[in-house]
């Protein structure tokens, strides 16, 4: 069952890039705009290279290049050595969502504009709790019994 779930989200987390994580907007008054993990990055690109690239290793390359491991992993094509080196890589995917969440924090405390969460960031945080879940089901099972 591991194997499966990690699988599907090789398939869920594009998705949830592309997903719009929030509405904002900046005055009640005007509409809201929808914030996706991309289109957040697309404008990061724009103005802080350093942060876009940050955003990048945390949002993207962290969580997938995790999920690619523990899949190599449950198939025996990769050491049982390296599952705390996937481990860490999930603990930087989950300091992206604290930043998310504290980006919605701080904004809602100014007052000045206005923020929704939206589906995506439901999903977003779901497939990264999962896979430090599968994370942790497969350092607890044994090789042989990865499935």
């Amino acid at each position: 069952m591991l194997r499966y779930t990690n699988l599907s989200l090789l398939i869920l987390y594009p998705i949830a890039w592309f997903a719009p994580l929030l509405n904002a907007g900046l005055l009640p008054l005007f509409g809201l705009k929808e914030i996706s993990v991309m289109s957040g990055l697309q404008s990061l690109w724009e103005t802080d290279l350093f942060l876009a690239l940050v955003v990048t290793v945390f949002a993207l390359f962290a969580p997938y290049a995790k999920t690619i491991g523990l899949a190599l992993l449950h198939w025996n094509l990769l050491s049982q050595k390296l599952l705390p080196a996937l481990h860490i890589l999930g603990k930087l995917a989950m300091a992206d969502i604290f930043l998310i969440a504290l980006y919605i924090t701080l904004s809602k405390g100014i007052g000045i504009g206005r923020i929704e969460t939206a589906w995506g960031l439901y999903l977003f945080t779901a497939c990264i709790v999962a896979s430090l879940l599968v994370s942790l089901f497969s350092k607890q099972s044994e090789p042989q019994h990865l499935s």
